[in-house]
Parts: structure tokens; C-alpha cells; sequence
């Protein structure tokens, strides 16, 4: 079944480490062989050995609308006619920063890099540098990329390696960053006490992605904004899965909560490699050439990035009810899931929010990290290549939130339905 998958891996293997070129890709915590795709439309993924997947990745979240979306296509199509990379300023980095800006609540400038890590990074960078500190505060399980400071007790592929420590991050910078558990507010509040006016930013994630999809409880996003107003912390939302997906203004809107400053990645380059820190005027223009926090990048603002990003965003703005049909399709996943499992008496856990959702085989509520490790993984590994058997491409970690499409329809749903109950009786034969 996945005969050229199983021998351009063993090729990949002599000259990529691992075989990929990031690692939860490489299949560490599920087993075997990754699969090799040759190309996707829609809702669907096609490997190199012709298999069809219906797809609950979407590359990690930006095919919102499905994989190889005409508009965008297009627009990239007419665009590298002209140039895939200028160096230079173009009109349409002023287009794609006012079309954020309009869709976004509180920010009012914008920087344009290559991807959510470096977004991160340079967002940490910004708040030390307006704050004049140099600690910040993260959490269990949240993934921000893997800049130094960020891989401290990081989620994502990290979790997926059983990654405890990671070699090549130096002890000062471990002594900077702060973890404490996700959704745990007093913990928070005791790191801010115990290290008076040197906490330059907390960064979180407003609904982890890179533990599975951990919801914020009740007023911890509220909470983490009010410890920042009162010790003159920077609050920082990496807002690089939850951007554009959850809303269209992202999880700032959803939770009606402000951050100082927003990363972004993933849907504002349309499937492109891009991201984007944005912030209040006060804060972004400590950015160099403004000010002095010094951030640059060659490919910023790169031409085909920024097309494919505003064909995208453009259609969301114009069409908000997107939103609501994204939620409504993973509802009905959602319940389809829960008479799967309930039929073949499993014990589960399902978090959702909005085109978001994750499962975990555990009696109890998964809200952090710890809860989220402690689950039966060994029981998703044998669910994910039973899916897989079966044309349902799901994340191939349990550490990993799936992403609905609006390319999916009552079909593909009614298919994964079908697939799952049919795995859960083959799991349990």
C-alpha cells in the first residue's frame, strides 16, 4: 500500500536527518513509515502510491478553504510572472498589512517575516527591548517555533520525541524563560512575585495546538491580561494556528481579549512560507528602521507569500459566515466521533473549538500539558494507522490539533465516521 512511500524514505534518510525536514512528519510517535504525498485538491491529499486521504491536517492549518484553492493558485500563477523576490518594498506589503489590520482588533502596524518562529522570536525580542527585562513567562506544552527561549518545556514535535532537554540551548537562556503549567493563573502569579520588574512578556498560545486543542478555562486569558496591566508586562498571543481560523479576527476577537503584541503565520500566506508580528504603534515602532530592536529578513514580504495571503484573507473578510460553516462541519465530525468510540466502549476525550479539535484516549479532561501526556497514546497510535489504512489522514501525533477544511463535506465526514468505527472494531478484534 505504501510501497514508494516505504522506499523514498529510505532515500530521504541518506540525505535529510530523519528523513524529514520537520520532525513530526517523520511518524516518532505513531510508528512506520510516513507517506509521501505527490499532490492534494480540496479536501483530499494523494500519496506517491496513488492512495487518497481525506486530510484533518490542511498543512498544519492555512488551507482553510481546502488544499489548492483557484483563487489563490491563480493569484500565485500571475504573480511569480512578475518576480518571486524583489528585495525591495512592493505596494502589496502596504495591502496585506492593511487588510490584517482591518480584520484584527488592536493592532496598528505590522512586520512581515518568513514564518511563525520567526515571528515569535522577533516579537520576544521586541518586548525585551520596550520593556528594558529580559525574562519571560511561557507554558507547559505551548510551542512558539523553535527559537531557544521557546524550547523550554515546549509542546509540538518536541512532546512527539519524548525531547526533555534540548541540546544546543544554553543554561542563560533557560534561566530567562519561565514555565509554569497551562491554565494555571496562580502559578503565574507566583513567578511574577517572585522575580519583581524583570518579566519582560508572557507569550501563550490562546488555545494550544501543539499538545492537542486545550481550551482556555474561564478567565485565564483575562487573568494573564490583568497580570500584565498591573506589573508592566508585555502579553504576547501566538496567535499563528488560532489566526484567521477561529474568527476573523482570531482568538482576540473570539475571547473579546487584547494582547500588546499578535503573532501570525500559517493563513496569511495562503499555504506560502510567511509570518507577521503586529502590535500597538507605541510597541512596533521600536522595530528597526524605526527604532533600535534590530529584526530583518531577506525574503520579508516576499511577493507570491503576500498575494497567496491576501487572495485568502480577502475571502474570508468578504465572507465571515465561513466561520460558522467551519464550526458547524467539525460539530457534526465531532458527534459522529463520539458514537464511534461509544460504540466500541473506549473512554475519550474530544476538545473542540471553532475548525479546531483534537482526541485523547483519558477518563479525565485534558486542560495542560501533563493531562494531555498522560493519556492512552499508545491506543492513537493503533486509531491513526487504522485511519490511515483507510484513506483518513489524521495528525500523526496525539500532541497535534487537527484542522478542518471548508473543502470537507457531509461525504468526507460521513467517510471518517465510517473509518473510525470501522478501526475502533479492528483496534479491538
Amino acid at each position: 500500500m505504501f510501497t514508494k512511500s516505504q522506499a523514498l524514505f529510505e532515500k530521504a534518510n541518506k540525505v535529510i536527518p530523519g528523513g524529514v525536514n520537520s520532525p513530526v512528519r517523520a511518524f516518532r510517535s505513531v510508528g512506520g513509515t510516513p507517506v509521501f504525498m505527490q499532490h492534494a485538491k480540496g479536501a483530499y491529499m494523494y500519496d506517491v502510491d496513488g492512495n487518497r486521504y481525506v486530510d484533518y491536517i490542511n498543512s498544519w492549518g492555512p488551507m482553510i478553504l481546502g488544499h489548492a484553492y483557484e483563487p489563490v493558485v491563480k493569484a500565485i500563477q500571475e504573480y511569480a510572472t512578475y518576480s518571486t523576490s524583489f528585495g525591495a518594498p512592493t505596494e502589496l506589503e502596504i495591502t496585506v498589512a492593511e487588510q490584517i489590520i482591518s480584520m484584527v482588533p488592536n493592532i496598528e502596524m505590522v512586520r512581515m517575516v518568513n514564518s511563525g518562529t520567526e515571528a515569535c522570536m522577533s516579537a520576544l525580542r521586541l518586548a525585551r527591548g520596550f520593556t528594558g527585562r529580559n525574562k519571560v513567562i511561557k507554558f507547559e506544552g505551548n510551542y512558539h517555533g523553535h527559537a531557544d527561549p521557546f524550547l523550554v518545556s515546549a509542546g509540538s514535535g518536541v512532546a512527539t520525541l519524548g525531547i526533555q532537554s534540548v541540546p544546543g540551548v544554553t543554561l542563560s537562556v533557560a534561566e530567562d524563560t519561565l514555565s509554569v503549567p497551562y491554565n494555571n493563573l496562580p502559578a503565574v502569579e507566583q513567578l511574577v512575585a517572585e522575580y519583581p520588574d524583570q518579566i519582560a512578556a508572557i507569550i501563550v498560545e490562546p488555545v494550544a495546538g501543539n499538545m492537542g486543542c486545550i481550551l482556555p478555562q474561564a478567565g485565564f486569558l483575562e487573568g494573564l491580561r490583568s497580570i500584565c496591566d498591573k506589573n508592566g508586562i508585555v502579553f504576547i498571543m501566538d496567535e499563528v494556528m488560532t489566526g484567521f481560523r477561529l474568527a476573523k479576527g482570531g482568538a482576540q476577537e473570539l475571547f473579546n481579549v487584547k494582547a500588546d503584541i499578535v503573532t501570525f503565520g500559517k493563513i496569511i500566506g495562503g499555504g506560502m512560507p510567511v509570518g507577521a508580528f503586529a502590535g500597538r504603534r507605541e510597541i512596533m515602532e521600536h522595530i528597526a528602521p524605526a527604532g533600535k530592536v534590530y529584526q530583518a529578513g531577506t525574503l520579508s514580504g516576499n511577493p507570491i507569500a503576500m498575494i497567496a495571503g491576501y487572495t485568502l484573507l480577502k475571502t474570508l473578510a468578504d465572507h465571515p459566515n465561513i466561520y460558522t460553516q467551519l464550526e458547524e462541519k467539525t460539530n457534526t465530525l465531532v458527534s459522529g466521533l463520539r458514537e464511534a468510540f461509544g460504540a466500541a466502549g473506549v473512554v475519550y476525550q474530544i476538545n473542540q473549538i471553532g475548525s479546531m479539535m483534537s482526541v485523547h484516549f483519558a477518563e479525565y479532561p485534558i486542560v495542560d500539558f501533563s493531562s494531555a501526556s498522560g493519556a492512552n497514546n499508545e491506543l492513537f497510535r493503533r486509531f491513526f494507522h487504522a485511519m490511515l489504512e483507510r484513506g483518513v489522514y489524521l495528525p500523526p501525533s496525539a500532541f497535534e490539533s487537527w484542522f478542518i477544511c471548508h473543502a470537507l463535506g457531509q461525504d468526507d465526514i460521513d467517510f471518517t465516521v465510517e473509518a473510525a468505527k470501522a478501526s475502533m472494531q479492528a483496534i479491538k478484534a
